[in-house]
């Protein structure tokens, strides 16, 4: 059981990326600014399909929102990021702050529910009883 500062840090950070992913990443999808047509072209993605992409990101975040759904999101935001550091090392800019996203979202989740951590570091939650039973 996660300790209640765990928990409030996991979703203050939940709370931070989320409003992050919807809020500048997704919603600058929507709208016009000066130079996202050719920084769209340098990527190599069409302008029709940029909305496209904003509305993949805002319902994976709102997935990963979601306290039943949060480790699905998780996953499908790692995916979504990593076809972001794929576009990015194509086009030779900075590929990072995708995975830096990535961690940081999954240290939220970790802060959240910490069996994350248990299952990424191969630590075991199950206990024996005095019999030897595994639980």
């Amino acid at each position: 059981m996660p300790s209640k500062a765990q928990r409030i840090a996991g979703w203050i950070l939940t709370c931070l990326l989320g409003l992050f992913l919807i809020g500048p990443s997704a919603a600058g999808k929507f709208v016009d600014w000066p130079g996202k047509a050719e920084m769209m072209d340098h990527m190599g993605i069409k302008p029709d399909l940029v909305p496209v992409i904003g509305i993949i990101e805002i319902l994976i975040t709102i997935v990963f929102l979601i306290p039943r759904t949060s480790f699905p999101g998780a996953i499908l935001i790692t995916a979504y990021l990593g076809g972001a550091v794929m576009t990015h090392l194509r086009v030779g800019e900075a590929w990072f702050f995708p995975i830096i996203i990535g961690v940081v979202m999954w240290i939220a989740l970790g802060l959240r529910y910490p069996e994350i951590f248990s299952l990424a570091f191969g630590k075991s939650t199950r206990k024996q009883d005095s019999e030897g039973i595994t639980t």
